[in-house]
């Protein structure tokens, strides 16, 4: 994991991003947590692309199971909570 302070960021600017970032995506430390990430454009545009994907891919199946009448139907909000916690 390529890790970066805040500090090392507020005293060095983005120069202190720039020389690790090649490397993938950097961690910014602050209080001794990571608290951001910094992706490089091209890694921002994948991640992107495969969430939209993800997104199209579950809906159609979605529908697939409606075609298929795989699904199931509830009464109110309360038939559905008891239904998924007999499931878990």
């Amino acid at each position: 994991m390529n890790t970066v302070a805040a500090q090392d960021i507020k005293r060095r600017g983005m120069k202190a991003v720039d020389e690790i970032i090649n490397e993938g995506p950097v961690h910014v430390i602050k209080n001794n947590k990571p608290q951001y990430v910094i992706l490089s454009e091209e890694l921002y545009g994948e991640l992107i692309e495969e969430q939209s994907a993800a997104y199209v891919a579950r809906v159609r199946a979605s529908l697939e199971d409606v075609k298929a009448k795989r699904l199931r139907t509830f009464r109110n909000a309360e038939d559905l909570l008891r239904a998924i916690e007999k499931e878990d």
